[in-house]
């Protein structure tokens, strides 16, 4: 299954706020946070961070008040009537109607217009966003700023400096895009292969820029990892703009775990998760492994694990008590991934659970794996450097493996918890004028 659509049983995902508007405007001494992301729904780990944090601050006494795109999925919330339209931009479209999508990509005015309304009538104390890039626009962050709201924004992935938010492209990572050369990203077709959808984030890309709507109107960007701070800076933005938050899991009390025989991967099967490297190395490495998820790879993927000869078990898309059986039932995690990883809720999720990770040295996933102590960390993308990996953690006795999950468990509830969020979040807020 996909890792970011992950919500392990121990992570309480209230229900949206806002079920009686007169409530919500009744509470004129409470502090209103105007939450804002693309979806409404748990699409992804950028709303489980969206939506545990709405709940993090609804537990501390703040009116939530969401906005987003309207969607058939969207989870109940009284405010969806001030959601905008969903945005449509698929081969089957009529030209006028991917005109008009691709309009609202660049700049929506609807959006900019609902949220007009919405300020006016719940007069939030901040607004935070996290994704909003394509369907909900830049355009709504000039309008919070006309009406003197601080504005914080969630970097979740490098779209701020990269039209291609992933940086990897044709199986590498790319930065050929800096120093503002944006117009390769239609060279190389940076997204899903397509001219025309290259183009279209070119062109969304180039005027943001030239109009400044992400710096000239966010008052502070949060970014989950420092290794995001310092691409961001290495691409030329001010590193003033940006404050270090990174993202928390809920951990229970930590009991002795069982250690497994087998290696588990919980994740998407697409190119950059480097699932094709984790597969020949078990097999180099003679060692069993269970991948959980689902994705484009994955027929490709059970027939390359075929031809290795390896011993790897393909369970799907596991949720709930089986998907915490799996993790469990793990000797280590691997997280193989081969582009820059933010900051992967998948390894707090490991480590908060007992276990060891083993990662790739990519992105912010060095942040939070202790090595040695820990997990393990290998160059991403090198089959026999993850393979020795493999064969040292497989060799271990489980002792030692059971001792260093319970290492990688204190860590996260010493750092990484919902309170230490909420709390340093708090801070920033305060900074920014706003009293809670």
């Amino acid at each position: 299954m996909d890792a970011r659509r992950r919500v392990f049983q121990h992570a309480r995902l209230a229900t949206p706020v806002g079920q009686d508007i007169s409530r919500h405007m009744a509470g004129a001494d409470a502090p209103r946070l105007l939450a804002i992301n693309n979806y409404f729904y748990r699409r992804g780990g950028s709303e489980v961070v969206f939506f545990e944090h709405n709940r993090l601050f609804e537990e501390a006494g703040w009116e939530v008040v969401p906005f987003a795109m309207r969607s058939a999925q969207d989870l109940p919330s009284v405010w969806s009537r001030h959601f905008v339209e969903p945005v449509e931009f698929g081969d089957e479209q009529p030209l006028v109607r991917k005109l008009v999508a691709a309009g609202k990509i660049i700049y929506s005015l609807e959006a900019r217009r609902r949220i007009r309304e919405l300020c006016a009538l719940t007069r939030p104390s901040i607004a935070h966003a996290h994704n909003i890039y394509h369907h909900l626009s830049p355009s709504i962050l000039g309008e919070l700023r006309s009406h003197g709201i601080p504005v914080v924004m969630t970097l979740h992935d490098l779209k701020l400096a990269c039209p291609a938010y992933k940086m990897f492209t044709n199986g590498a990572v790319c930065e050929s895009c800096r120093d503002g050369k944006l117009r390769n990203v239609m060279k190389r077709r940076c997204i899903k292969g397509s001219l025309a959808m290259s183009a279209l984030v070119w062109l969304e890309s180039t005027l943001h820029r030239q109009l400044d709507l992400f710096t000239k109107n966010v008052t502070q960007f949060v970014v989950p990892s420092r290794f995001l701070l310092g691409k961001l800076t290495e691409w030329g933005l001010n590193p003033e703009l940006f404050t270090y938050i990174p993202n928390f899991v809920a951990t229970e009390e930590h009991t002795a775990a069982s250690v497994g025989n087998h290696f588990v991967y919980i994740g998407r099967l697409v190119p950059e998760k480097g699932v094709a490297t984790l597969i020949r190395a078990a097999a180099r490495a003679a060692v069993a492994l269970q991948i959980v998820g689902t994705g484009s790879e994955e027929e490709s993927l059970k027939r390359l694990a075929a031809a290795a000869g390896g011993d790897v078990t393909f369970s799907g898309y596991l949720e709930g008590e089986q998907l915490r059986q799996a993790l469990l039932s793990a000797r280590a995690i691997v997280v193989p991934s081969e582009w820059y990883e933010n900051a992967p809720i998948s390894v707090m999720e490991a480590s908060g659970s007992g276990k060891v990770t083993i990662g790739a040295r990519i992105g912010g996933i060095p942040e939070l794996i202790r090595e040695g102590e820990t997990g393990f960390l290998f160059e991403a993308g090198n089959v026999e450097a993850l393979a020795e990996v493999l064969r040292q953690v497989h060799t271990l006795p489980d002792a030692t493996l059971a001792k260093m999950g319970a290492a990688a468990h204190s860590w996260m509830r010493g750092e990484f918890t919902p309170t230490h969020y909420r709390e340093r979040m708090l801070s920033l807020y305060n900074r920014l004028g706003v009293a809670a």
